[in-house]
């Protein structure tokens, strides 16, 4: 089977669980917001910055500023799974779906974040990885008020099917999508490298109600960066058009190629 007719088949079944996507069953535990955290680990992510994501992470859950917006919830509690993703067949769930509902589980989730070993993968797919988060909302065992894919990487889709397409069967099926772009490298001289990787987030990766960009271009930004983005995502805090470094998603036309990923990779790679 052609991997056009694969991805096709992928999507297809998207839109046929969207009916079913916000449908809660009795034994669901009703939470604030199911949250997919969706962090790259391809190798164009060092071992140093791949340790700082995870930190990042791990720093942002024990904070003040999150634990206080998770207690201003309906429920003051949210459901997580932390996933690692590169090429198109290389998704991994790291921690699984838990509760966080205080700093003692805050603290255990961010310990397991620390305990993994790290690992790197070929490609880049975020296409597969929005598409394989979007499934894990489905079978979790929780009800949530919102479902949010919080997405980060260093670079563009060249693997698997069209980010945009992609994008656009995941929001259909009532989830947001928000992005971190990491333009750390951005100077850096490489025949992958786009230097609008935060317009390329903002208007082929991004969707939903709400959604929004935060670019991180030097390394002191990162856990900052992080720890707002969480706590915009689990207050359900509406973004301003104008807060700073915080995008909204883009409504023109997009001002970058969203196959510029694939194109690149064609022309350096497969001549």
């Amino acid at each position: 089977m052609s991997n056009a007719k694969i991805w096709l088949g992928a999507l297809l079944a998207g839109a046929l669980l969207q009916g079913s996507a916000g449908a809660a069953s009795p034994r669901d535990l009703e939470v604030d917001v199911e949250l997919v955290l969706a962090v790259d680990v391809s190798y164009s992510m060092d071992v140093e910055e791949q340790a700082l994501q995870r930190e990042g992470y791990a720093s942002a859950l024990t904070s003040r500023e999150f634990l206080d917006a998770l207690r201003q919830g309906l429920n003051g509690r949210i459901a997580i799974a932390y996933i690692e993703w590169a090429g198109e067949n290389e998704q991994q769930i790291v921690v699984n779906w838990r509760v966080v509902d205080g700093p003692e589980t805050a603290q255990a989730y961010a310990d397991a974040i620390r305990e993994a070993p790290l690992r790197r993968v070929y490609r880049t797919s975020i296409s597969s990885a929005l598409l394989y988060s979007a499934d894990q909302f489905d079978l979790n065992g929780y009800a949530g008020v919102r479902r949010v894919i919080d997405v980060s990487g260093d670079g563009v889709n060249n693997q698997g099917p069209p980010v945009a397409l992609a994008r656009d069967s995941v929001v259909k099926r009532g989830i947001t999508i928000n992005g971190l772009p990491l333009l750390l490298k951005r100077s850096a001289s490489s025949a992958i490298d786009v230097p609008e990787l935060d317009f390329y987030y903002e208007d082929c990766v991004i969707g939903g109600p709400g959604a929004f960009v935060i670019p991180v271009q030097h390394r002191e930004e990162f856990a900052r960066a992080i720890k707002t983005k969480l706590v915009l995502e689990v207050a359900g805090v509406r973004v301003p058009d104008a807060a700073g470094p915080i995008r909204r998603v883009a409504d023109a036309a997009p001002r970058i190629s969203c196959t510029i990923g694939e194109k690149i990779w064609m022309e350096h790679w497969s001549n």
